[in-house]
């Protein structure tokens, strides 16, 4: 059950999410054509929870290998120019999400010495934020994971 949880992390909690995020627009919508009032904090819950689903998105695609890629130029390099284009990208992907995991934990440490709240729930900014360091982290871990795969399969 716990393989299951940790292989599957980001469809489940992307799910979840996906289905408040639906449910609160719905219940905006309804609120907003029946009575004729919007509710302030919906907006706030979904566009923060968006922000939330692209970053499982982002980590669902490195552990998958299904992310955004052109490879009409990459498939007819040499094998050896293949590797270094794989290693240069994974060195990339690598320094990208650590600095955004670096500069979200600043975020979050500076939000929650400052005591920021939101404007229409008057929540911690920080609980909201708290997922950029935290799915930069598991995104780290999926380009590792992916790279490991690849490295034991030969597929680099």
């Amino acid at each position: 059950m716990i393989r299951f949880i940790c292989n599957r992390f980001e469809e489940l909690l992307g799910s979840v999410l996906l289905l408040v995020m639906v449910s609160i627009a719905f219940i905006n919508v309804i609120t907003r054509y029946c009575i004729k009032m919007s509710l302030a904090w919906t907006e706030e819950i979904t566009v923060n929870l968006f922000v939330w689903v692209v970053l499982l998105g982002t980590s669902f695609a490195f552990r998958n290998d299904s992310h955004l890629g052109v490879t009409m130029f990459y498939d007819g390099m040499p094998k050896w120019a293949q590797r270094l284009c794989y290693v240069i990208f994974l060195a990339a992907s690598l320094g990208f999400f650590s600095v955004l995991f670096y500069l979200g934990l600043t975020e979050v440490r500076d939000e929650i010495d400052l005591e920021v709240t939101t404007e229409s729930l008057a929540i911690p900014v920080w609980w909201y934020t708290i997922a950029t360091p935290a799915f930069s982290l598991l995104i780290i871990i999926r380009i590792l994971q992916r790279a490991w795969h690849d490295w034991r399969s030969g597929n680099i």
